[in-house]
């Protein structure tokens, strides 16, 4: 596990300290599990497009001959 060094204002850290010991954790803790959660979404959220390009291209559907214009879609 890499260590980083993170510059933060001083009212900040203390009101994240206070909030870190209301949840038994460590500002160190919460950074860890914040920066672990982001990158998990992002993998979930890659992986996900890619899923859908996939499907997109094995898919059998085909959209038909485009019939309509814009002004007939917001005609009045």
């Amino acid at each position: 596990m890499k260590n980083i060094t993170l510059s933060v204002d001083e009212r900040a850290l203390a009101a994240v300290r206070r909030y870190a010991a209301e949840h038994n954790s460590t500002v160190n803790g919460l950074v860890r599990d914040y920066l672990n959660n982001l990158a998990a979404h992002e993998d979930r959220a890659s992986r996900a497009r890619v899923r859908l390009r996939q499907l997109s291209e094995e898919s059998r559907g085909r959209l038909g001959r485009k019939t309509w214009s814009r002004e007939e879609l917001h005609d009045r």
